[in-house]
């Protein structure tokens, strides 16, 4: 429990905080640690953006293990019609040379759904029916065809190095709505690849990292007191926040120190909010349908996208859910038709997801984010193959509410799906025009850090201002 909640509690009693803060150190010099703790603590304190927002939070859903774009959001007739075909190709799984591929027809038919006629996959009938709160990008792109490098891209700008996640950035850069829990949660059945760096914070104050919530009977491990009242623990953390301080001065406000304090006074909110966060015994059995949530069920992607919903409207400011994990995901490399029983785990709960935010009012102002790190090769070096390969040339991916264009396409790839075609949106580009949504201008949102400025789009990016609405 930090300094600031105890003398937040003592102001409730008619002790002002200058007093409070007199009392516990006087002129000693436990002083400059409890000026560095409150330091912390602000770092969670909401921000202004840098300009008026269309969205105040972020719910991503990342499709771990490359999800084939020409078999779910981008239709290609020509390649349809491939079967027996050839192409010559520059580079194959990251390997330059000339390459003679074998062009492969998609398993699963595509047709135009809701007013806008936008084409989806068959892969997807849930999500078909919201298409016109979609707005498609088909032309997107990035650096790496290894599930490593290409998730820690989507989520961190670098393929290469551990950065601050994209969570992490918006956190920074816009604090949080709600202190009884974190601005950034992460909830992931399984590890997904490149691990807890997809959630991590790096060189950004610690407070800002991913906490991660696992679907199951305990969600968040040991979030419930072992002691027999919440006043008997508050005591118990009022002193364990003096020997902190102490702590912490000793060690010249060791900044990954003062985040593990700052932790503990997030966890008390946690206890008293989390456990309600889970509780989905009050869902009307219709909310429940909506999703395809059987009532009790504390597994599949259909309770993640509930809990964000409960998340999201108690004030978390960013929160993703992962799907599956670095195994047994979309990396059908063997077999295609592993994407059917991942699509059916998906399709419903967020379709489920989006009518909800919209009946609820909070779609407008909650920015949904669909993506995967990249998509699936339109060719394969055997003729007889039944699965695909990586493929980070071009990809799909789709935003909704939050200020988007609702019912468009953006973007297209060439005509057998193996390059952009048109309007190429690089992960930058869709880094900047995410955080443009949130009021946050990508060159201006940096943090000093080893001598230069860091930003979440390092020296890259545009905002596409296609897709606003």
């Amino acid at each position: 429990m930090s300094i600031k909640w105890w003398s937040e509690r003592m102001n409730a009693t008619g002790i002002g905080r200058r007093a409070v803060l007199r009392s516990l150190v006087g002129a000693s010099t436990l002083l400059p640690a409890i000026v560095g703790e409150l330091t912390a603590d602000d770092a969670l304190a909401p921000r202004r953006p840098h300009f008026e927002p269309r969205a105040k939070r972020v719910i991503m859903l990342h499709m771990s293990g490359g999800v084939s774009h020409v078999e779910s959001w981008d239709p290609k007739p020509k390649l349809a019609d491939s079967e027996g075909k050839t192409i010559d190709v520059d580079e194959f799984q990251g390997r330059k040379g000339r390459f003679t591929m074998h062009l492969r027809p998609p398993r699963w038919k595509f047709s135009p759904r809701g007013r806008s006629g936008t084409e989806v996959s068959e892969l997807f009938p849930h999500l078909g029916e919201c298409v016109d709160d979609l707005c498609v990008i088909r032309s997107m792109t990035s650096d790496h065809t290894n599930h490593y490098e290409a998730t820690l891209g989507i989520h961190t700008g670098s393929f290469t190095f551990a950065r601050p996640s994209m969570g992490a950035w918006i956190s920074y850069g816009l604090g949080t709505e709600n202190r009884n829990l974190p601005s950034f949660v992460v909830i992931a059945p399984h590890s997904p690849y490149a691990g807890g760096q997809v959630w991590g914070s790096d060189f950004l104050p610690g407070a800002h990292q991913g906490t991660l919530v696992v679907p199951g009977a305990e969600p968040v491990a040991n979030i419930r007191r072992r002691v027999p009242s919440r006043s008997l623990q508050a005591m118990e953390l009022e002193a364990l926040a003096r020997l902190n301080a102490r702590h912490l001065a000793a060690r010249s406000g060791d900044p990954r120190l003062a985040a593990r304090i700052q932790s503990f006074e997030t966890a008390f909110g946690m206890q008293a909010e989390m456990p309600e966060v889970f509780d989905l015994s009050r869902e009307e059995d219709a909310t429940l349908a909506l999703y395809g949530l059987p009532r009790g069920s504390t597994q599949g992607f259909a309770w993640q996208c509930l809990v964000a919903r409960r998340l999201a409207e108690r004030g978390v400011r960013f929160i993703e859910l992962i799907d599956v994990g670095s195994s047994n995901n979309w990396d059908a490399h063997g077999d295609m038709a592993t994407h059917v029983p991942l699509a059916k785990n998906v399709d419903q709960a967020i379709a489920g997801l989006l009518r909800d935010l919209k009946r609820r009012g909070m779609l407008d102002e909650t920015l949904v984010v669909w993506t995967t790190e990249f998509g699936r090769t339109p060719f394969n070096a055997a003729r007889d193959a039944r699965g695909r390969e990586h493929h980070h040339w071009v990809f799909s991916s789709w935003l909704a509410g939050g200020g988007v264009k609702p019912g468009m396409v953006y973007g297209e790839s060439d005509e057998l799906g193996v390059r952009v075609g048109r309007d190429p949106v690089h992960v930058h580009d869709f880094h900047a025009t995410i955080l443009h949504l949130l009021g946050l201008d990508h060159e201006r949102l940096t943090y000093r850090h080893s001598g230069r400025d860091y930003r979440l789009t390092d020296v890259h990016g545009r905002v596409v201002r296609e897709l606003l609405a």
